[in-house]
């Protein structure tokens, strides 16, 4: 029951007043006329004889209440069918109402219009007369049956009343003089329509207890309403008092948050459920595959049932924003321009022309084919020779943009494929996070340093990198934190390593390698002109002040203060001058527009690599090397010594297995043809052999040193000294043969940076010297072998 209700249009809670005896008769007494003005209502019924307070608000409402109290002060009044209509018309009224007289009119100060009406008779409606300015309506009175005196109506009446007494006694809201108005209440008729006006209930069932003609039948429908309201309030008040019982200190607080939350969707709604809200809107215009819709759809409905204090609501919402972030079928558009491809190849690197033939290639197919079903660029070179840079440059030439990971030092598989979302700190892999970072699908990423990719008990992640770049597999790729498969295939993947022996080789399988071989003198130079000066003198606060390194100055910065195959230690050799330059314009407000040799030794300090180191003519046992590091190509010396004693074989230098093979190869090559080569066999009997290859803190391996080994034990018998400014390399064996080895341009180039002027080849890495551009090694003679007897006689003075 409600005692305090709400009435038609914005009334403020006026109590429901009931009449006396006397007054809450049925009104048959009174003349109802045969046409009378309407006032529809929104929010309740009017029953005879229970008097209302209504506040009128509209238009038409307000002329139909002052005509009728001009007038009999008799007004007829109907339920709307839709509360929610504001404006309602013939078919939204129903068709039984209640004759009224309107008790009293107040104006109110705020313009609006207070009635109070007395409910008299009900009335069928037969016409509607006029609808403007208010509506008008021909009625029939309906006669209101007398309430039967039998005993049996005496116990509903009774038992009306019990009910109504329980529920106001359950019911904290009403108070406690609504028992007593009950009490004093003798009349049955009156009665049921006072219960019926203040009852709890829907408003077309108040409308269908008006519309029963029986008095009998109208008690007997109310009592039923009435025991439905009884056992609500009572498991009402159940839960209530079970509620206040087991109430404990998280309950109170859980409650208390139940209660600010609804404080803050009356004041514009809670935070997280607008965050839900947000996240829904923006799923909207999301274009993503079936799968990641109905996921998300299923994620957004666990995350409305959760409270935002329990530990798995940010796991869910965390996982939720991360799907809404990555750019699923989101794409830029590609510019196959070849043309304008080379020219910004040729803008951002000198040199590497066979480089820039394949890479141009490489556009070309995938300009031509539209799918990156290609095998994945490996770029393999020296540190600082421009690999990265290489990624970045193909990513502006094709309009896409650009990521670069890391990949130096990984261990752990799931920074791959990401990690179980349900673990502390969870996050998708770096694949995906980079995706996600750069709003495109198919970027340009650059895996760098994939051959120091790391292995341990957390798995393996060169592994998990197969299915990434395998383009039968990638279209389909499984984060673990995301827990959907992802299209990877669009993304165009370039790889870069130092040396290719340390990449896995399943995952070499699926790479194409390109070799980027260390930079000539010439070469460096051109890159220090066109890049590294100009970016050192921006860094500097140089750039508009004139300042000119000539190409002399450059070179013997190169050669004196770099020994490199790249140019990073030349670009900070570059920048300490820059330094020196800045603090003496800053000091004295000037300085030299061109720098000399001079100066360079006055801001470098002394030169620290010299030429002269490699004038052994004077050393008898003494070669020198070519190898290859994967820093580049470097010179090593190979000593030999004799001493007296049983004939044995001594290495020392940290040499690896294949080193020390190659000295016992070479040692008994020289016994076996000792007589060829007019060495005395009571040597190997009667003396030491110790051979020697200096720095012998740095791991040194591989078959390249087999010539320099010979050359230098040879020497060592033989007591013939080696030529000066002479190099080799080349792989030897017990039948005499020189075998070809790898690394070439390195080792070369190194020949070439150390000043020295003769190199010894094996014949069949000809092919190798062709491909680098003759201007970078004018000057070094290249002398090529097929057989150890060849290098002994071109080796030996």
């Amino acid at each position: 029951m409600n005692f305090l209700m709400a009435p038609e249009d914005e009334m403020d809670f006026i109590p429901i007043i009931p009449l006396n005896e006397s007054e809450g008769d049925n009104g048959q007494d009174i003349e109802v006329p045969k046409e009378l003005p309407l006032l529809p209502l929104r929010n309740t019924v009017l029953f005879p004889g229970v008097v209302l307070p209504i506040t009128v608000g509209r238009d038409k409402s307000i002329k139909a209440v002052n005509d009728a109290y001009k007038a009999d002060k008799l007004i007829g009044v109907v339920a709307q069918k839709d509360s929610n209509i504001e404006d309602p018309t013939v078919s939204d009224l129903e068709d039984i109402g209640t004759v009224a007289r309107i008790v009293k009119l107040i104006k109110m100060p705020d313009g609006g219009t207070t009635i109070i009406i007395q409910g008299k008779k009900r009335f069928k409606l037969s016409m509607i007369t006029a609808e403007d300015p208010y509506f008008k309506a021909q009625i029939e009175p309906l006669t209101e049956e007398e309430a039967p005196r039998s005993q049996d109506f005496a116990a509903y009446v009774s038992n009306i009343k019990d009910l109504a007494a329980q529920i106001i006694q359950l019911s904290p809201n009403i108070p406690s003089e609504a028992s007593i108005i009950l009490k004093n209440i003798e009349n049955p008729s009156f009665l049921i329509h006072f219960i019926s006006s203040n009852l709890n209930t829907e408003l077309n069932e108040k409308q269908k207890l008006l519309e029963l003609n029986h008095v009998q039948a109208r008690a007997d429908l109310l009592m039923q309403l009435l025991q439905r309201e009884l056992q609500f309030a009572e498991l009402k008040n159940k839960v209530t008092n079970k509620t206040k019982m087991e109430l404990d200190k998280q309950q109170r607080e859980y409650f208390l948050q139940q209660q600010m939350k609804s404080i803050r969707e009356e004041l514009g709604g809670d935070s997280n459920e607008r965050e839900i809200r947000e996240m829904q809107k923006k799923a909207e215009t999301k274009k993503w595959p079936q799968a990641a819709k109905e996921l998300f759809q299923k994620g957004v409905e666990r995350l409305e049932r959760m409270h935002p204090s329990t530990p798995d609501y940010s796991v869910v919402f965390n996982h939720l924003d991360l799907m809404l972030d990555l750019p699923w079928q989101t794409y830029t558009d590609d510019f196959y321009d070849l043309k304008k491809a080379k020219k910004v190849l040729d803008h951002d690197h000198y040199g590497m022309d066979k480089v820039k033939e394949r890479i141009l290639e490489y556009l070309a197919v995938l300009k031509l084919k539209g799918d990156m079903k290609s095998p994945i660029l490996c770029f393999v070179g020296p540190p600082g020779i421009g690999k990265t840079s290489l990624g970045r440059s193909i990513a502006n030439a094709i309009g896409r943009k650009y990521v670069r990971i890391s990949l130096g030092g990984l261990h752990d598989e799931s920074e791959i494929r990401g990690h179980r979302k349900t673990y502390i700190g969870a996050m998708p892999g770096r694949i995906l996070q980079s995706v996600r970072k750069i709003k495109s699908s198919n970027p340009v990423i650059i895996l760098d340093e994939v051959d120091k990719v790391g292995k341990d008990f957390r798995g393996d992640p060169s592994n998990a990198l197969l299915e990434v770049l395998d383009p039968e597999q990638n279209h389909t790729f499984y984060d673990n934190y995301l827990e959907l498969e992802y299209d990877l295939s669009k993304v165009l993947f370039i790889a870069t390593a130092n040396d290719i022996n340390n990449i896995q080789p399943a995952l070499r399988d699926r790479l194409e390698i390109i070799d980027l071989s260390g930079y000539a003198v010439e070469e460096k130079t051109q890159i220090a002109k066109r890049h590294l000066i100009p970016k050192q003198r921006d860094a500097h606060g140089l750039k508009n002040i004139k300042f000119v390194i000539g190409d002399k100055v450059l070179e013997k910065i190169i050669k004196d203060y770099t020994r490199e195959s790249g140019v990073r230690e030349l670009d900070r050799q570059l920048a300490s001058i820059m330094r020196y330059e800045a603090k003496e314009y800053a000091m004295k407000g000037k300085m030299k527009s061109l720098l000399t040799s001079v100066e360079v030794e006055k801001i470098l300090g002394r030169p620290r690599y010299s030429n002269e180191l490699y004038k052994v003519a004077n050393l008898a046992g003494v070669a020198v090397g070519l190898a290859w590091t994967y820093v580049g190509g470097d010179i090593l010396f190979v000593e030999a010594s004799l001493s007296e004693g049983k004939g044995d074989l001594k290495l020392t230098g940290n040499l690896g297995n294949v080193m020390k093979e190659s000295a016992s190869t070479a040692f008994t090559y020289l016994q076996s043809n000792a007589r060829k080569l007019s060495i005395s066999s009571k040597l190997f009997d009667n003396k030491v052999l110790h051979v020697h290859v200096p720095e012998g803190a740095v791991p040194k391996d591989g078959p390249s040193a087999g010539v320099t080994m010979l050359t230098a034990i040879a020497s060592a018998y033989t007591g013939k000294k080696v030529r000066p400014y002479l190099a080799m390399t080349g792989e030897i064996t017990l039948r005499g043969q020189v075998l070809p080895v790898g690394g070439i341009k390195e080792k070369v180039l190194a020949a070439k940076r150390a000043g020295l002027k003769e190199v010894i080849l094996c014949w069949q890495n000809e092919k190798d010297i062709e491909e680098i551009d003759s201007s970078y090694i004018k000057g070094l003679k290249i002398q090529y072998v097929k057989t150890m007897q060849q290098v002994l006689e071109l080796a030996l003075s």
